[in-house]
């Protein structure tokens, strides 16, 4: 159990790695960032759906990279880097940075009282996914371009 928690912390932790080479490019630094919330918000459905047995400290990893990931990702957003490099960014992000920046600090206070309260289990990891998803779908709703 050790080691794949291991193991997702030092793929989490290399996704990071990618962020900071790339951190001329803003547009990248986004994508790159997500991906580490993306890995972790995947990570915890599989427990939460069963899929994957429940094990403290992936959740623990998985909800301290969300935390970690949030409270800097709305730095990367710097006035001249809403297109490019194929960009799910909507432009009222730049339109409406206040609320943006507010979405990202909910996710980062939601999911510290989350840690705070580790999930014991199955069951207490759905719970704070849905939580954390309303988060998430909340900012992505307004704040995200699907590309087609």
């Amino acid at each position: 159990m050790k080691i794949r928690a291991l193991m997702l912390a030092a793929a989490l932790a290399g996704l990071g790695v990618t962020a900071v080479t790339a951190a001329d490019e803003p547009q990248e630094v986004r994508q790159q960032l997500m991906k580490k919330v993306g890995a972790a918000t995947g990570a915890l459905a599989g427990i939460a759906k069963g899929e994957k047995p429940y094990d403290a400290e992936i959740v623990k990893a998985s909800l301290t990279t969300i935390s970690e990931t949030v409270k800097v990702f709305p730095d990367h957003f710097p006035a001249g880097s809403e297109t490019g490099m194929e960009t799910e960014a909507s432009p009222k992000i730049w339109e409406n940075m206040d609320d943006f920046k507010a979405k990202a600090a909910k996710l980062g206070s939601d999911t510290d009282a989350v840690l705070a309260q580790l999930p014991a289990d199955q069951a207490g990891v759905g719970a704070a996914m849905g939580i954390l998803g309303k988060d998430c779908g909340s900012c992505h709703e307004i704040y995200r371009v699907k590309k087609n």
